[in-house]
């Protein structure tokens, strides 16, 4: 059985479990919801440049970039930059939903032809 602290946290001085957040958002007192940064734990320039290309497809968006902070720490800094005082969260949640979308396109392409390979595999045999 694995330990859940391995898979979701970490453990404290006293051994407890701390759940340790996937996304943070970075806003200054008072801020703009239209710009905001949010820090992403656990990924890396994969998610990170894929996301910012499709956030940057919306009209919306003026600004949207991403920093790694250090090379040895897996968290990405991730800025949006709004127009017309839309909330940076929209086009965060769009370009994650249209990732996803993309990344399922491309799994179900991917076990098409491996099943139609195995298909092709099996007749050769006969």
């Amino acid at each position: 059985m694995t330990n859940s602290c391995t898979l979701i946290g970490r453990r404290n001085m006293a051994g407890d479990c701390e759940k340790k957040p996937v996304l943070e958002m970075m806003q200054a007192d008072g801020g703009d919801e239209g710009c905001v940064t949010y820090v992403l734990h656990n990924e890396d320039h994969t998610l990170g440049n894929s996301l910012r290309y499709l956030v940057m497809k919306d009209v919306d968006v003026e600004f949207c970039g991403y920093s790694i902070t250090h090379p040895s720490e897996s968290k990405i800094n991730f800025r949006i930059q709004t127009r017309g005082g839309i909330p940076a969260t929209e086009p965060l949640r769009t370009g994650l939903t249209q990732l996803n979308h993309v990344c399922q396109h491309v799994l179900n392409t991917f076990q098409a032809r491996v099943d139609e390979f195995k298909g092709n595999q099996d007749q050769s045999m006969e």
